[in-house]
């Protein structure tokens, strides 16, 4: 790879492979195997495209006298533009541990918040787009200055190179500057991988946007007629992972004991509609429930119950995942 012709060769490469390991991770692959697509994706990549953009430019190993014509003294000061390949390496890792938390903290303030697709997709079209300014800021350069990458640079990381003065100079700290780094970049993949979650949960309601002013409840509490009625309710999963929701609706002849709504006694009971939602986590769903009354008792109760999985044969708020009751008026 060290012909000059395939230049552009790490930075296509880059682009290849943030969008492949993107597509992974967005592809529900879990375990170890998404810690290993996210680290290079989170720990590597956005630094390198960064400092490609940056430094476009081979390292200058041409040495020029400095200050001798005030001082008479001869001491050597390297005139470089770019960055050796250990350089290159360890900046890499310092700006994508930079770059990654300000597009989690910009994804903070979007409509999506802190999830998986925002940060995912802002930290891909970074890398990308800073490989796209790298390519553009090497074709600038003049094809003798250009950088390329090649094996013969990664060299000078591992065995000794002249100093100024002719002494050798083990390169071996380089290695542990490398093995260091790649544990740090394991670490923080890893950490990001596999956040710490609280336990999931699911928010299950009666939507009130249709409610006004002159309603004494949240809802329309009162069969005027026995036509059918809609219900308006929310299933938002907050439970790490897409589930499947089912809603039994239940109308209720009830009767409170001395008024009292915590004691109520149910003399009959119908199921007046049942309808199953696939909700991915993080998302929430609007659900229209069909309330055809079979009663017209003065006193009455829908209740609601969400399950996470089949109902049982007889459904009951001791048993479902979420219940809402709701008293109504029959006329």
């Amino acid at each position: 790879m060290s012909n000059t012709n395939w230049w552009f060769f790490d930075l296509t490469l880059v682009i290849v492979i943030a969008g492949g390991l993107s597509f992974g991770i967005i592809s529900g692959i879990s375990g170890i195997g998404r810690i290993l697509l996210a680290i290079p994706l989170i720990c590597f990549l956005p630094g390198y495209a960064l400092v490609s953009a940056l430094f476009p430019d081979e390292p200058n190993e041409a040495y020029q006298l400095f200050d001798e014509g005030k001082t008479g003294l001869g001491n050597p000061l390297l005139a470089s533009g770019g960055l050796e390949s250990i350089e290159r390496i360890v900046l890499s890792i310092v700006f994508s541990v930079a770059i990654v938390p300000t597009i989690t903290l910009f994804a903070s303030v979007s409509p999506r918040g802190v999830t998986l697709e925002p940060v995912l997709f802002g930290i891909a079209g970074v890398t990308i787009l800073c490989a796209l300014v790298s390519i553009v800021a090497r074709y600038r350069c003049t094809p003798t200055r250009r950088y390329t990458p090649s094996v013969r640079s990664m060299v000078p990381v591992f065995t000794a190179q002249a100093t100024l003065y002719d002494r050798p100079s083990t390169r071996a700290y380089n290695i542990a500057i490398v093995v260091g780094l790649v544990l740090v970049a394991g670490t923080v993949g890893f950490a990001v991988a596999n956040p710490p979650q609280h336990d999931g949960f699911t928010e299950f309601a009666i939507e009130s946007e249709g409610v006004d002013g002159d309603q004494e409840t949240m809802y329309e509490a009162t069969f005027e007629d026995e036509d059918s009625h809609e219900l308006e309710t929310t299933i938002t999963n907050h439970e790490h992972e897409e589930r499947t929701y089912t809603t039994v609706v239940l109308l209720e002849d009830v009767s409170y004991g001395d008024g009292n709504e915590s004691s109520v006694t149910v003399h009959e009971q119908d199921e007046v509609d049942r309808q199953t939602e696939t909700v991915a986590d993080g998302e929430t769903v609007h659900q229209t429930l069909d309330v055809t009354p079979t009663m017209t008792d003065s006193e009455l109760r829908l209740t609601l119950l969400l399950y996470d999985d089949e109902p049982p044969s007889e459904p009951t708020a001791e048993n479902a995942y979420r219940a809402i009751q709701l008293p109504m008026e029959g006329t």
